[in-house]
């Protein structure tokens, strides 16, 4: 990549970026942005940059990653468009015959990149640079340097194969799916060889959360001046990169919760949010290639239902047992309807799964109303209240994990849940457990988590043993119908229970 002018030429001149990042308010900004592209900086600067990546000097060479730490309303998104913007149109790329020179804006939705994509589109709306446009879409503007800007989903699957001279990262901290555990990373793992030849950067912009996932480990690994040279990482609260930002609006959010406040204004990861349960143990309890296991006759089920109306989460229902030998709570079955769907249909179908393992009774959330124990009704399925709420099922849950005595199935989605859960800890220091923030479900994680703490709380089951008692034919105890005779006199038998 052939810089056409500096970036701090550009963001001095007014007709390029210095009518994009005018005024003082930018000058934190402007100055990572000159660190980042491996100019030099001057003794005021310097100042302000080791303030943000607790490094003495800038890296004297073009960034290969730039990771932002920021607060929100920090004015990340607009610094990084015209960060995107200054790649794009001020730049040369050395491209093969017909190769598309990418610059992918990834996020955890389409409606979330396309925030910073309306940025960058605006940017191009202005001249000089509405010169190079030739195409424009809602989501993608093409260039007639073979550049293009696209909106993507943060997929690890869709981005790879692309060459890209930039790859923007929006939020990533807040990156999550169902069908991962990692996902942040196995995005990552993906763009990186798309960058190889280009030689372009990855820019990673976010909020920070709890302190976990790629942005955690970057931050912890690079930050400062331990750090490698050309991974650039910088951390700021909202009103250092943005000045203009009221006090006011950062005084409510503490008053509110000083805890949130720390992190979405001044750039702190967070110390009451942890991961309830790593994912290597979460691997430890799953059977893998074991999807489902099949009713057995003498075994006591139980099962927990999690309901849904079928707008926007899903239904789902798991079935479990406990091991008489070993005291493991084993999953037998879980089921998952996703929206939109008919809740009359989906019980229906849960109905005759409970049937199939002998069930005619299903415990479930007690915050959905009445409609499910109706309905159950309906297909001749008791359906009782949970005792415990969500939160506490997921505490009882993580001995169960922590010492291996559950038995989890092969379920990809039920492993990404249970390792998207969160304990977070109140002002008044009591702790609750939930999924992740930004759309992060748990339905999956909920149902098999009620099914294992019920499975594992029944009473020990009966056990076979031996031995030789002295009983009379009126001995209560062992008229018990669970005691059977086998051997011995009539004076001494032997019993097993």
């Amino acid at each position: 990549m052939k810089r056409l002018v500096t970036m701090r030429a550009a963001l001095a001149d007014p007709n390029l970026l210095g009518g994009v990042l005018d005024g003082d308010s930018w000058s934190a900004w402007k100055t990572l942005l000159i660190a980042l592209n491996g100019e030099e900086l001057i003794v005021e600067e310097r100042l302000t940059f080791t303030a943000l990546t607790g490094r003495e000097h800038e890296p004297g060479a073009p960034c290969e990653e730039f990771w932002a730490v920021i607060g929100r309303r920090g004015g990340k998104t607009r610094a990084m468009s015209a960060l995107a913007l200054f790649i794009a149109a001020l730049c040369e790329h050395d491209l093969a015959a017909g190769e598309k020179g990418l610059i992918p804006i990834l996020a955890a939705s389409r409606q979330q990149a396309n925030v910073a994509f309306q940025y960058i589109s605006a940017l191009f709306a202005r001249p000089p640079f509405d010169r190079l446009k030739v195409a424009e879409t809602a989501e993608s503007i093409s260039l007639s340097n073979n550049v293009e800007i696209q909106v993507r989903p943060a997929s690890f699957r869709t981005i790879r194969g692309i060459s890209a001279v930039a790859v923007i990262a929006d939020e990533l901290a807040f990156w999550h799916s169902d069908d991962s555990v990692n996902p942040d990373a196995e995005i990552l793992n993906a763009v990186r060889p798309a960058l190889a030849t280009t030689h372009g950067p990855l820019i990673v912009i976010s909020s920070p959360h709890a302190r976990r996932g790629e942005l955690w480990e970057t931050h912890r690994k690079h930050y400062g001046p331990e750090g490698d040279p050309l991974i650039l990482v910088a951390q700021g609260a909202s009103r250092t990169l943005n000045p203009t930002l009221p006090q006011k609006v950062i005084d409510r959010a503490v008053e509110r919760d000083p805890a949130r406040a720390q992190a979405e204004y001044f750039a702190q990861f967070r110390s009451d949010v942890e991961a309830l349960v790593p994912a290597e143990i979460v691997d430890a309890c799953i059977s893998r290639g074991v999807y489902e296991r099949p009713f057995m006759s003498g075994v006591r089920y139980v099962a927990f239902a999690d309901p849904s109306g079928g707008s926007a989460d899903s239904f789902t229902i798991a079935v479990a047992h406990k091991d008489p030998r070993s005291e493991v709570a084993v999953l037998d079955a879980v089921r998952e309807v996703r929206p939109p769907f008919s809740p009359e249909q989906v019980t229906a179908e849960f109905a005759d799964l409970l049937k199939t393992y002998g069930l005619r009774s299903v415990t479930g959330d007690r915050y959905a109303g009445t409609w499910p124990s109706e309905r159950f009704h309906v297909h001749g399925i008791s359906y009782l209240p949970s005792e415990k709420t969500k939160s506490e099922i997921y505490g009882a849950l993580l001995p169960l994990l922590n010492s291996r005595r559950c038995d989890l199935l092969d379920v990809p989605r039920l492993e990404a849940q249970l390792c998207g859960l969160e304990r977070r800890t109140s002002r008044g220091g009591r702790d609750s457990i939930d999924h992740g923030p930004s759309g992060g479900h748990d339905d999956v994680a909920n149902a098999v988590g009620g099914a294992l703490v019920l499975a594992s709380a029944r009473n020990r089951m009966p056990v076979a043993f031996s031995g030789t008692f002295t009983t009379g034919p009126a001995d209560p105890f062992f008229s018990s119908p669970l005691s059977v005779p086998f051997g011995g006199d009539n004076n001494q038998r032997q019993w097993r229970f």
